[in-house]
């Protein structure tokens, strides 16, 4: 059975929006995948540039993969990485961390596209009080198989008879597949819960038409058969689901509302931390009755 989920198109200021996959009303989880946006393609012209200022995380690892183009990533730990496509940014919040994600310099006066992914993985119970940590996998320690006619890259997890280097929280998968017009797959299972994504291009996931902007939840499927309708370039994501349902609200995740509310003071308060290079932060918006 495959439950298709559409994603729901999202604002993020400056003309910046994003297509949103996870949680959606029909699905809230994937494996550990709680949250997946795929953002662009973007035409980027000056003035217009992606910053995303200073915001906060407890409870999650955050997950960016980019196609095309570069982001700047600065946290409150220090690190300060350019992520360039096919590399892997590995963020641990734990107990919690503040980062910002912005245009490097060097692309601000340029015409660019930009084009990737963000995700985030709900931490086990045991690590969502662990210390932030922060990892960068470059494209070229990102393992590649060749499959039929086409090309996988793990870049979480195992699959394909390969393992990624990114040092994961808990069972996960996230893997990127290129196929040509026509290539056809059957893949054994590669995890509990897993979900297939078309980047671009359109498939036929166990013969149902799954085009762009669709979310292919697999469930209580042993062999998964993939046809590329077109060229695609896809994304499997999945995983051991958590061991208990997880509270998200705004850039929290956390098994107890109560720590939730914690971290919304403890950012209205500004105590996460500071990152050198930013003067700007994210306001608290908000916070809902659950978490007052």
């Amino acid at each position: 059975m495959i439950i298709k989920s559409r994603s729901s198109s999202r604002d993020l200021g400056g003309g910046i929006h994003v297509r949103r996959l996870l949680p959606a009303t029909s699905v809230r989880a994937v494996g550990p995948f709680v949250f997946m946006d795929h953002l662009g393609p973007l035409e980027l012209a000056p003035p217009m540039s992606v910053d995303v200022r200073p915001h906060p995380h407890i409870g999650l690892a955050t997950v960016t993969y980019l196609f095309e183009g570069a982001l700047l990533h600065r946290d409150t730990l220090g690190s300060v990485q350019r992520i360039e496509p096919g590399a892997v940014n590995w963020m641990i919040a734990g107990r919690g961390i503040a980062h910002s994600e912005r245009t490097p310099p060097d692309l601000r006066a340029a015409a660019h596209r930009l084009h990737g992914l963000q995700l985030w993985v709900g931490l086990p119970r045991a690590l969502e009080e662990s210390a932030p940590s922060f990892s960068h996998t470059p494209a070229a320690a990102i393992p590649r198989a060749r499959v039929g006619g086409g090309e996988a890259r793990t870049l979480i997890g195992s699959a394909f008879g390969e393992h990624s280097p990114v040092p994961a929280a808990s069972q996960s998968l996230f893997a990127h597949l290129t196929l040509p017009a026509g290539e056809q797959l059957d893949i054994d299972a590669l995890a509990p819960e897993a979900a297939i994504y078309p980047v671009a291009g359109t498939l036929e996931v166990n013969g149902e038409r799954v085009e762009s902007g669709t979310l292919a939840v697999l469930q209580d499927e042993h062999t998964w058969h993939l046809r590329a309708l077109e060229a695609a370039s896809l994304v499997i994501v999945g995983g051991a689901p958590l061991e208990g349902p997880r509270h998200l609200w705004w850039n929290f995740v956390s098994s107890s509302p109560e720590r939730i509310r914690d971290a919304a003071a403890a950012w209205q308060a500004q105590k996460f931390g500071m990152i050198a290079g930013e003067s700007e932060f994210i306001p608290l918006p908000e916070v809902p009755p659950a978490y007052r």
